[in-house]
């Protein structure tokens, strides 16, 4: 959520907020990463602007 808060208005993909925050980005990674931005985006924090896309809800 922190690149979220730096970057209100931006939109991320999974691999994008990986390589912002240095994680590796090998696809298992990525992948749990994508889970936890699909909870984040039910949980109602997040809204999915477009496909693969994730962006902080105002």
């Amino acid at each position: 959520m922190n690149a979220f808060n730096q970057h209100p208005d931006q939109q991320f993909r999974a691999r994008e907020l990986h390589e912002l925050l240095g994680m590796p980005t090998d696809e298992a990674s990525v992948n749990v990463t994508r889970a936890r931005l699909g909870r984040l985006l039910r949980q109602g924090f997040l809204t999915q602007p477009g496909r693969g896309h994730y962006q902080k809800r105002t």
